[in-house]
């Protein structure tokens, strides 16, 4: 079986060899370059990981693992499009580089050009595949919507905010170990496992960067923290803090909230302040361990030898920077 650090450079190399000859070359180059970016490429990791589990060769599916991380990054190009982003990994974003009416149609043949690479799979399996990634892709735009929706309301609920990040954030890491356990002959049970494995791992993965952007180092995390903070945004770690307030902490947290015009380390101390009187940052905690413990029991329930779970144990550990 490989490493994923193996896994990895399969992934990159493959990424990095893709032809793009079709015309014109000025809607293919911002693709390219969105893909050149580089990143974690966890999806597709997840993919041939969930494939060798149950099959050796996973480099025979490199085109649909790499179709899943064309999908990503096509709704990222239009994240930052949308949010009117500047960088993107340290890169000008396609926006910027180019224009807007360049991102929103490279973006289109991206999402095009996903379909077509996932297409590229065993003829068997393939109308089960499109089925998987057709649904998750219709979840994940349900879930930018409602994370849209959620910026203009004050009474989203904890249940509300969880529904959202399992549309998008978890369904596509769950996608990822489905379709690559279904490529590779797995049973259905086996499947559905990872499936639920990815689902449980990408809750406790969003809540975790949620409480990171809040208490993380910034050295370690690798952006600027109190991001959320300063914007806003309706986090379990803001939701929780006003449905848990006392009337002079609700009342100090919407003051913050409803400024126009704030002194951002001010603003980021204050709430963080809050955040630890109320007890957000042990809840938050709480929350991470619960989902990291139920993708542990769907990861137990999929009968094959221990020894062949290892690496996705080890690579899900290391996602979550804790032992698994």
């Amino acid at each position: 079986m490989l490493k994923a650090d193996e896994i990895l450079k399969l992934v990159n190399d493959y990424l990095d060899n893709m032809p793009y000859d079709r015309k014109p070359s000025s809607l293919y180059e911002p693709i390219r370059y969105v893909l050149s970016m580089g990143g974690k490429r966890i999806r597709p990791v997840l993919m041939l990981l969930a494939y060798n589990m149950f099959s050796e060769h996973p480099e025979d599916i490199l085109m649909p693992a790499c179709a899943l991380e064309t999908y990503h990054n096509y709704t990222l190009l239009h994240d930052d499009l949308m949010d009117n982003a500047d960088l993107r990994r340290g890169h000008e974003t396609v926006h910027r580089k180019w224009d807007a009416n360049t991102a929103i149609l490279s973006g289109d043949s991206m999402l095009v050009l996903a379909y077509q690479r996932m297409a590229q799979c065993d003829k068997d399996k393939m109308p089960e595949v499109l089925n998987i990634f057709t649904e998750t892709a219709l979840e994940i735009g349900e879930g930018q919507q409602y994370d849209m929706d959620f910026e203009h309301r004050n009474d989203v609920t904890e249940e509300e905010y969880i529904e959202m990040i399992r549309l998008k954030t978890s369904v596509l890491l769950a996608c990822a170990l489905k379709i690559g356990a279904v490529l590779a002959g797995a049973t259905n049970e086996n499947a559905d496992n990872l499936y639920r494995f990815g689902e449980q791992i990408g809750l406790a993965f969003q809540l975790q960067d949620d409480y990171l952007d809040v208490y993380g180092d910034t050295r370690v995390f690798g952006k600027a923290i109190g991001g959320d903070i300063t914007s806003n945004k309706k986090t379990y770690m803001l939701i929780n803090a006003l449905a848990r307030a006392n009337d002079e902490q609700r009342a100090e947290l919407e003051k913050w909230i409803s400024a126009t015009e704030f002194d951002r380390e001010e603003k980021i101390a204050a709430v963080t302040r809050l955040y630890n009187e109320i007890g957000i940052d042990k809840l938050a905690q709480e929350k991470i361990n619960f989902y990291f413990k139920q993708s542990r029991k769907y990861l137990e329930a999929i009968s094959i030898e221990e020894d062949r779970k290892a690496e996705l144990t080890a690579y899900a550990q290391r996602m979550m920077k804790r032992e698994y």
